[in-house]
């Protein structure tokens, strides 16, 4: 048994409230238990859920796409640093045989079970369902139209594990693919995409669940047709991913999007790649050189590739910078991508028989501890 004692805690229907937490691998209650370990924080640091990040490719030097168990345990190593205890490894859009041999790896990495680093829950698969004028940073010669059967080899290789899918709805075959994954339990989110207003409303109609990274690699808003952006701030059943790193999106336009939506329909992204954690400089993303200078990568013709952006940053700039009250900041990177997992009743907020995963900030948003699973996985 361990037990934070009389600890500032942002716990589920109380908000920061001054408690005791005593847990083991599972969140016991809130009196301190006698015999158990005191976890030591400062005074004005804060005990909040762990941050999930469903949407990061890399960091520390390793990516998804590497297709080995190591990357991946460099990855939820690094992860850990930021306060996330769990997230969804990210593939990009690249040949089958790459992405056939990434998602092994993440099979054989969940398999293993690690209690290192943060803990992978599955798969978050961008592309290559995806559409060409909105490509990004992902390689043109692998993009390819939605096809159930070559999902279903991938989601094999995963061993199940695929939570999310990028795609985009426009193309063709895509309204049976997103009714296919909707029956299946899998997200389809809206993404690298052109789609009209019309495309996004029979996608959603079809089940579709989720924007990819609102506001980047998709349609803008047009006042003769909303287009994506202008779908996802209109349409409140939609998810929508944010990377708030205040490069790819703007500050106004992060107020824009938390003005517009229901509060549990942010949940904040990181979308980050192998450079994070890393010093400036040449970096890779799917075969491309990327080059990282003052938070930033792009590829060679300046499109961004991807960020550099942590998770405690992210709830930070939302806090700071776009004006959002700091439970319901934490909020969108903890609880939000819970109920989006549907794993709520486990993850995402401080309750009794939850998951006992932590991130302990001080006043400036710096990490000083994360906690998985009762286990301490970084300390400052």
């Amino acid at each position: 048994m361990k037990v934070f004692k009389n600890v500032n805690a942002y716990v589920e229907n109380k908000g920061v409230i001054k408690t005791d937490i005593s847990f083991e691998d599972k969140i016991t209650g809130f009196s301190a238990d006698k015999s158990g370990e005191i976890i030591e924080i400062p005074e004005d640091a804060a005990v909040l859920p762990a941050f999930i990040d469903t949407h990061v490719h890399g960091a520390g030097g390793a990516d998804a796409m590497d297709g080995s168990r190591e990357a991946l345990s460099v990855i939820a190593e690094t992860l850990a640093k930021e306060g996330t205890a769990s997230f969804l490894a990210t593939t990009m859009t690249q040949s089958p045989e790459n992405i056939v041999r990434a998602l092994s790896a993440v099979k054989d990495y969940m398999a293993a079970a690690p209690d290192t680093g943060a803990k992978i829950l599955g798969v978050h698969l961008e592309g290559p369902f995806i559409a060409e004028k909105f490509k990004g940073a992902q390689p043109l010669e692998y993009v390819a139209a939605p096809d159930i059967k070559v999902f279903e080899k991938y989601n094999e290789a995963a061993g199940g594990a695929i939570k999310i899918v990028t795609m985009a709805p426009e193309t063709e075959g895509a309204e049976d693919f997103i009714k296919y994954l909707a029956k299946n339990h899998i997200i389809a989110s809206i993404g690298h995409t052109a789609a009209k207003y019309a495309d996004v409303e029979r996608a959603v109609a079809a089940g579709a669940k989720n924007v990819t990274h609102t506001y980047n690699a998709q349609s803008p808003l047009h006042h003769r047709d909303i287009g994506v952006v202008g779908s996802a701030l209109l349409i409140d059943g939609l998810q929508t991913e944010i990377i708030a790193d205040t490069i790819h999106v703007s500050v106004p336009a992060l107020k824009l999007l938390v003005k517009n939506k229901p509060a549990d329909k942010v949940t904040l992204i990181t979308d980050a790649m192998r450079a994070k954690g890393m010093p400036d400089g040449e970096s890779e993303l799917g075969g491309q050189k990327v080059f990282v200078k003052n938070g930033e990568a792009r590829l060679a013709d300046g499109t961004l590739a991807g960020s550099v952006l942590r998770m405690n940053a992210a709830v930070r700039n939302m806090v700071l910078k776009a004006g959002v009250p700091f439970e319901r900041a934490v909020d969108f990177a903890s609880l939000n991508p819970a109920k989006e997992l549907g794993i709520a009743d486990k993850k995402g907020s401080i309750a009794p028989g939850k998951d006992a995963d932590f991130t302990v900030l001080d006043g400036e948003f710096n990490v000083l501890m994360t906690i998985r699973a009762g286990k301490i996985i970084y300390r400052a």
